[in-house]
């Protein structure tokens, strides 16, 4: 049944998704060009709050849990699995206190309505995945403006989407990389649940009527551990709240 209403509600999930993609795009550049950061980052907020919201047309659930205490006045690694695209708009909505910055592809700064506008203006780090060089020092560059400002960083460590929801190992790269300019940060994991499920059957039909959740898990203190220990730990955690 999933499927079979996802070929008839996926058009109208596509058709309000685009539309907002579109919409906002005119109002990042005014935003950004006209009052900076700050305005700039409240048309992205406004946006992925649609964004997170569509899925209402696909008879879908959302679900955000968060019952720690996260400090606003330091900079965070967010360490999440990662499921499909639209793990992410939920985590920019709901965690937009934080300021969170992606790193990403670089390719993805181009011809994506308002996304790639985001993406390279927002202050994350754009990757070129076929020069190390570049991506190393985009990562510093971001570590550098998460000390300054006291933004965060959100990191899929599994290195790609897990098409059937079972969590890939962690890589320790990115976070190493981000804990040797922000020794302070704190690492705290988040479990996503069944966002790989509504994309199960491809790009259409979407499925209907699955249950999106995020769970914000207990902070890790890097004090005194080394980026392996951490990066295990975060891994150790998500996989115990998906049951793996």
């Amino acid at each position: 049944m999933n499927k079979f209403f996802g070929y008839i509600f996926s058009p109208i999930f596509y058709l309000f998704f685009v539309l907002t993609l579109i919409i906002f795009q005119p109002i990042q550049w005014l935003c950004y060009r006209l009052f900076g950061y700050q305005a700039h980052k409240a048309s992205v907020d406004a946006l992925n709050f649609f964004l997170t919201y569509c899925d209402l047309f696909l008879g879908s659930s959302v679900t955000f849990i968060n019952e720690q205490d996260i400090p606003v006045d330091q900079p965070k690694i967010f360490v999440a699995n990662h499921q499909s695209m639209y793990d992410i708009p939920g985590l920019i909505w709901f965690l937009r206190k934080h300021h969170i910055k992606f790193i990403s592809k670089i390719e993805l700064t181009k011809g994506i309505p308002s996304i790639s506008f985001n993406l390279k203006y927002g202050g994350g780090a754009n990757i070129d995945r076929k020069d190390s060089k570049q991506a190393v020092g985009e990562i510093i560059l971001l570590g550098n403006r998460m000390k300054e400002k006291n933004w965060s960083a959100m990191i899929f460590p599994e290195g790609t989407r897990s098409k059937d929801g079972n969590l890939k190992p962690f890589h320790v790269g990115g976070i190493a990389t981000l804990l040797k300019k922000v020794p302070n940060a704190l690492i705290v994991p988040i479990a996503i649940e069944n966002s790989w499920k509504m994309v199960q059957y491809g790009t259409f039909p979407l499925s209907f009527g699955e249950k999106i959740r995020w769970t914000v898990l207990k902070p890790i203190d890097s004090t005194g551990k080394n980026p392996e220990e951490v990066t295990q730990e975060a891994e150790q955690a998500i996989r115990r709240k998906l049951g793996q």
